[in-house]
């Protein structure tokens, strides 16, 4: 409640709860929440549907209607109605769910005569696998498409088996159940199970110091194991490592005299870290799977589990955030060292040995270099790095931890065996924090546990493959396999005639080569390849490419000439750029101005922001170069007499006049000179075509060095082609 506790959020998290209990404690919001996933109570499921019966709209007879009297398509449909769930209930309960449990997916519509035709077999399936823990559903294809589409199914009616999040279209037109029940026993993982007789029980049994799950023996007296079992270990495959016996074969004698088993029946055995005695058994011909389920759910966890992931942690120490029913976990914080075995060995004496409610305190260890994060989370109050040490908690909710340690196990936790004196101290401990007035020390918050049983990549790309190899035999046909096939058959058969053609052609090689008449290409030394550089003209149809399309940082590089002065201009250019030949980021070419004067003109206006058209002189532009920026729309500009090329030669000019003019100094006159014919022949000289790109080696370092004008425009005008 927000006005008695501390937490920040306390008030949302009130709301949350008041709303779950006003959906639960409602039958009919409760449905069509459980049906479709629906919280709001304005929603068009909960609306009030009008009855129009008493305007005999619909016959008496419900299988009469205007189609006959043998026409029940509104009755078949509603069976799918009732079943029917959404995208939403989909992909937020099914496909989680999934993980733990065989789900079967009808797909349909209401205007599918072939759905209705199905109907009795599939009410068949639905009577024969749901008592043995598979879960069904239906889905509108119209409705609910986008379900439809990640299926991977075509057509209606579809069936589809969901087994850890993957799907599996089932393509036989025919529903009977035994078809089903192997269908769905070749999708089941293989990792779920293992067959064991007299040279792997051992292994089996001590396995769970490896995988920290318990063991479950099935024996039965034939060699296909049925669904039911199957399925119950594909629930349990996180806790629960089974082992199936067949008790007909010869190799399990010896399993079965040891533990006195009856070979006719089918009988389970369920073992923690005790290898020898079993701590719960089943002995039927026919074990109901709720009685199956239901005693492997009260035994799934070691009497001393390894917290080893979140959802050990979940499952071992859940949440509880009322302190008079409190849950407290006494957590042994050890190394993964056989120095640290009697600690655990200790601890699992006393968890076997306390009367302790399962429900309000379980015992527990971990490994301090697995779960670094956590334990360096609760360290306050510890007793350093001295392991092992013994620590209570409890989980608030999901971060929020209250804990304490105990002192009393400090030194004597590695003694086998303990002292009572220790054990006194635990279990005093455990009963006085489980008053409701008692509090513990320290507060935490800690971050998810790492998941040890994490598989590798190799493991995940090999699950992967399968899955793959899976979902090919079941979107190919049969058609399709032969066209692939052949495809591939011809491929190998080409590359092996290139084989064998190359393999001839080397051959001969040698032979010339043994003769004196071949000389191979790497000797000769004319035979090196040197880098070229192209210069593309810029015309209408290489615009685009070589303008308006550039990727971001690219640049352009053009030089303009006319027809008269490209044969002198172009070695020079040519010179110039040749060390910039191998920048994937340049491109080099050239512009006839007779071709785009127009173009040339159009874009000097819109970087001269001018409204009126520019009167352009064609022999004042030859020796010009613009580097286009596409992508950011400007462009720099070289020309022999453009200010930016003399503005050097003028600074050093403004320079000397200034140091002329000051009067402090009577001896300046005597190294520089009051006349300056440079000023006049830089601003009276007359241009060659020949010395049009002099200072373009100069004006280039600038532009990479970004120390040159940018000429920002709007947009790239059209090149017309005339």
């Amino acid at each position: 409640h927000p006005d008695k506790s501390k937490i920040p959020d306390s008030a949302e998290k009130f709301l949350e709860i008041k709303l779950a209990y006003e959906i639960l404690s409602d039958i009919d919001r409760r449905r069509i929440y459980d049906r479709y996933g629906v919280t709001d109570e304005d929603s068009h499921y909960l609306q009030k549907k009008y009855d129009y019966r008493e305007y005999n709209r619909f016959s008496v007879d419900s299988n009469e209607n205007i189609f006959g009297k043998n026409f029940i398509f509104d009755h078949g449909i509603s069976f799918y109605h009732k079943l029917s769930v959404t995208t939403n209930y989909f992909e937020k309960t099914i496909l989680p769910y999934s993980t733990q449990k065989v789900h079967i997916i009808m797909f349909y519509n209401d205007w599918c005569f072939r759905c209705i035709q199905v109907i009795g077999a599939f009410k068949k399936l639905i009577e024969v696998l749901k008592p043995l823990g598979v879960q069904f559903a239906t889905i509108n294809a119209v409705h609910e498409p986008t379900v439809f589409r990640k299926t991977g199914a075509d057509e209606v009616p579809k069936l589809i088996v969901i087994l850890d999040r993957h799907m599996f279209i089932y393509r036989d037109n025919s529903l009977a159940p035994q078809k089903i029940v192997e269908f769905i026993r070749k999708k089941l993982p293989h990792k779920i199970y293992q067959r064991i007789d007299n040279n792997n029980i051992n292994d089996f049994l001590g396995g769970w110091r490896q995988d920290n799950r318990i063991r479950a023996l099935l024996f039965e007296p034939r060699i296909l194991t049925r669904l039911r079992y199957l399925i119950t270990a594909f629930e349990f495959k996180e806790r629960v490592a089974f082992g199936f016996v067949d008790t007909s074969s010869e190799r399990s004698n010896d399993i079965i005299s040891r533990f006195h088993i009856n070979a006719k029946m089918d009988t389970l055995l369920l073992f923690n870290e005790d290898s020898q005695n079993y701590v719960a058994s089943i002995c039927m011909s026919d074990i109901p799977i709720k009685k199956l389920i239901n005693v492997i759910d009260t035994n799934q966890f070691l009497a001393l589990p390894r917290l080893s992931s979140q959802e050990m942690l979940e499952k071992v120490c859940p949440t509880e955030w009322n302190r008079p029913r409190k849950r407290l976990c006494v957590i042994l914080i050890t190394e993964n060292k056989p120095s640290h075995d009697n600690a655990r060995v200790a601890l699992r004496h006393i968890a076997l040995n306390s009367g302790f409610n399962l429900e309000r305190v379980r015992f527990a260890y971990m490994f301090k270099e697995r779960q670094f994060d956590f334990v360096d989370s609760i360290s306050k109050g510890s007793f350093g790095n001295y392991f092992p040490q013994l620590v209570i908690i409890w989980r608030r909710d999901e971060k929020q931890v209250k804990y304490e340690w105990v002192f009393g196990a400090k030194n004597d936790l590695d003694i086998n065996p303990l002292k009572n004196a220790t054990i006194n101290e635990i279990e005093y401990t455990i009963k006085r924090l489980l008053k409701s007035s008692e509090a513990l020390n320290y507060e935490a918050i800690v971050k998810k546990l790492f998941n040890e049983h994490t598989e590798g990549i190799l493991s995940k790309w090999i699950l992967r493959l399968t899955y793959f190899i899976d979902y090919l035999s079941d979107h190919i046909e049969d058609e399709h396999f032969i066209a692939f096939s052949s495809l591939m058959g011809t491929i190998l058969f080409m590359f092996a005639v290139g084989y064998i053609l190359m393999y001839f052609v080397r051959a001969e090689e040698e032979k010339l080569k043994a003769q004196g008449l071949f000389v191979h290409s790497n000797e000769n030394p004319h035979t090196s390849q040197i880098s070229e550089l192209k210069l593309y003209e810029l015309r209408a149809e290489k615009y685009n490419g070589m303008v308006r399309l550039l990727k971001p940082g690219c640049r352009t590089i053009i030089l303009i000439t006319d027809y008269q002065s490209r044969k002198k201009l172009f070695p020079d250019f040519h010179k110039a750029v040749w060390p910039y030949r191998k920048a994937r980021t340049l491109l080099f070419g050239h512009l006839l101005i007779e071709k785009g004067l127009s173009w040339y003109s159009e874009l000097l206006r819109l970087s001269l922001c001018e409204n009126k058209k520019l009167q352009v002189n064609p022999r004042n532009c030859v020796g010009t170069v613009i580097a286009l920026n596409g992508h950011r729309k400007y462009f720099c500009m070289y020309h022999a007499k453009h200010p930016e090329t003399v503005r050097g030669t003028k600074r050093i000019l403004k320079i000397t006049k200034h140091l002329l003019n000051k009067n402090d100094d009577p001896e300046s006159g005597i190294f520089l000179e009051t006349n300056f014919p440079e000023e006049l022949k830089a601003e009276e000289k007359v241009l060659l075509e020949e010395n049009l790109l002099n200072g373009f080696d100069e004006w280039l370092e600038r532009l990479f060095d970004g120390r040159t004008h940018k000429y920002f425009i709007n947009y790239w005008p059209d090149f017309l082609n005339k």
